[in-house]
């Protein structure tokens, strides 16, 4: 069990991210996770006692909301006294997992795709606790470069990225795209894609399909599935785009206006990614470990933009 130390017992203030990973803590359904893992967790595929699985899970979270590479994982739980309170570790009488261990563990999260079942749990959660009512879904998609160097060792850039022009600057790397819950902004539904891939072509696999409202920017103009949309009585809530010849009137700028300040609350769960988190740049090489490790960042990221609520709630 952790003990304080006199260097800890020393200062009464609570730090900021103590109360963060406080809060995280109390909100985060441990248990939920650790059922998705029991089952294939063992000695032989992660290199740790089953035991030791709680801890494991906590120092993966960490590396998330930290940034955190493997080895400099390690490195700051030794460091960092509100991450050993966090982990439950005494330095004096427990062993802080190597950087081996940490790496052996994200590998067995990402064998057995845990991370989807991660989402679809708090995704649950959300639900039944009324932050994913099913009435309107706001979409977005946002870039996520990766390095576009050949100086390494098979000299190719990674061939599940692309690149794509935004603004007048190109951009190598990946898209998130994400379907939010209109009212509140819990995040319901992620693809993932090359970054050449236009938005617009993930639009209908981001709808839970009981929308009674969507909504997103002009990327998603579309006057097909817009008639459609009408035809079915669903609001359709996506920004007018003017053309060359035909630009948006009056009226038209003001709709958008107003449909603008409705569909920002899809940009708050990217602003706790990439701007909380940092989480700006691929941590590794391929779609399909990047996309696995955004579907824990929005698992944790909906957590995190609900915990006043659920800790209210006495979650």
């Amino acid at each position: 069990m952790y003990q304080s130390s006199f260097l800890a017992l020393s200062h009464s203030k609570k730090l900021r991210c103590e109360r963060f990973l406080d809060e995280m803590k109390q909100v985060v359904p441990w248990e939920l996770f650790l059922k998705e893992i029991y089952p294939h967790y063992d000695e032989k595929t992660v290199g740790r006692k089953k035991k030791d699985a709680l801890l494991m899970l906590k120092i993966y979270f960490l590396q998330q909301w930290y940034a955190l590479s493997d080895p400099s994982a390690e490195e700051t739980i030794y460091d960092r006294n509100s991450f050993q309170k966090f982990l439950g570790i005494d330095l004096l009488a427990d062993t802080v997992p190597d950087e081996t261990t940490i790496l052996n563990f994200r590998h067995f999260l990402e064998v057995h795709e845990l991370q989807k079942k991660f989402f679809l749990i708090v995704k649950n959660i959300m639900e039944s606790k009324g932050f994913i009512l099913k009435k309107g879904t706001t979409v977005d998609a946002t870039i996520i470069t990766a390095p576009s160097s050949t100086k390494n060792k098979a000299k190719k850039r990674d061939p599940d990225m692309s690149s794509t022009k935004k603004h007048g600057q190109w951009y190598f790397g990946m898209k998130a795209h994400i379907g939010t819950d209109t009212d509140t902004g819990a995040v319901h539904s992620l693809e993932t894609t090359t970054a050449k891939v236009h938005d617009k072509e993930k639009f209908d696999d981001l709808m839970h399909g009981k929308e009674k409202a969507k909504f997103g920017d002009k990327g998603y103009y579309d006057e097909e599935l817009k008639r459609q949309a009408r035809k079915a009585g669903i609001y359709w809530g996506i920004l007018d785009k003017g053309k060359r010849n035909h630009p948006l009137s009056a009226s038209q700028k003001k709709a958008n206006k107003k449909l603008s300040s409705i569909r920002s609350k899809v940009e708050f769960p990217f602003n706790v990614v990439k701007c909380q988190w940092h989480y700006t740049k691929v941590r590794y090489r391929g779609l399909v470990k990047n996309t696995l490790n955004l579907f824990t960042l929005f698992s944790l990221t909906n957590l995190y933009m609900m915990r006043k609520k659920l800790l209210f709630a006495g979650v």
